[in-house]
């Protein structure tokens, strides 16, 4: 330290002025910090208080500084690193449209759904997804032409004929493999006899033009009126001619309001209606 005397042969009475070998401004410009104190201040007899407020200024405006340079750093790193990122997703999406498995998974998509599409216009043409009435002459072709069919034979004056349209009707357009008709007993003498149909309503059920099954009257479904949709699809799921569907948010409406608010009252009180 040439700047200082030697502590060592200082006395207690020594002012502290005289510590100094050197003049204090040429002491603060040794420091670099000569620049930031004015000639005609350093000339004058300068308050320590002043100096020492200067200077932890100074110190505070250094700190200042280096944290600016830091974040300045640290955002020009993020920054680099977002784009080098984001090139990355580029390139990895780039190389997902040109793999040949995903365009081979998504050509095979669209041949399913168009295969799809042209399966349900063919059912639509042979009468698929409606409820419809045919004529005595009409049955053949229809119970033939199709591979699972559904067919009601009907007296138009009887109450429970109508329920059973009622929820036929609904389920036609459900399940589109299958198809849903009806035929007025009163004028099908001839396969009214030949299937050996006594009791109405009366459903029979055909695959490949063989009559599978058959549901007469209620007796399948409680023997009551108010049994629902829902109920009935149930067992055609069951006897295996319709598919079972994923039960969707109107399908549960329309359950939980024939729950809820119908009441079917039958103009016969027991028993089917008969023929």
């Amino acid at each position: 330290m040439g700047h200082y005397r030697n502590l060592g042969t200082e006395g207690p009475n020594t002012p502290k002025t005289e510590r100094f070998s050197l003049p204090f401004w040429e002491f603060l410009n040794e420091l670099g910090l000569g620049a930031h104190f004015p000639t005609s201040a350093l000339n004058r007899k300068m308050d320590p208080n002043s100096v020492k407020s200067t200077l932890s200024n100074l110190a505070f405006g250094n700190v200042m500084a280096a944290a600016a340079r830091d974040y300045q750093k640290e955002m020009l790193t993020q920054q680099k690193s977002q784009a080098s990122s984001s090139a990355h997703e580029e390139v990895d999406l780039d190389e997902l449209m040109d793999d040949p498995e995903l365009e081979k998974l998504h050509a095979d998509r669209i041949a399913a759904l168009k295969k799809e599409a042209e399966k349900r216009e063919a059912m639509k043409k042979q009468g698929h997804g409606e409820y419809r009435e045919i004529t005595e002459g009409d049955f053949l072709g229809e119970v033939t032409g199709s591979e699972k069919v559904i067919c009601h034979f009907y007296h138009h004056g009887f109450y429970r004929c109508k329920i059973v349209d009622k929820h036929l009707k609904s389920l036609a357009p459900r399940h589109l493999d299958t198809k849903f008709i009806k035929l007025d007993a009163e004028n099908a003498p001839f396969f009214v006899t030949k299937l050996g149909i006594k009791t109405l309503p009366c459903v029979i059920l055909f695959r490949k033009g063989i009559a599978a099954d058959r549901l007469i009257g209620f007796q399948d479904l409680g023997g009551k009126d108010d049994f629902t949709t829902k109920a009935l699809e149930n067992l055609l799921i069951k006897k295996g001619i319709i598919s079972e569907k994923k039960q969707d948010v109107d399908d549960e409406d329309d359950e939980n309001h024939e729950n809820r608010c119908r009441t079917v009252r039958s103009s016969v009180h027991s028993g089917s209606d008969s023929d």
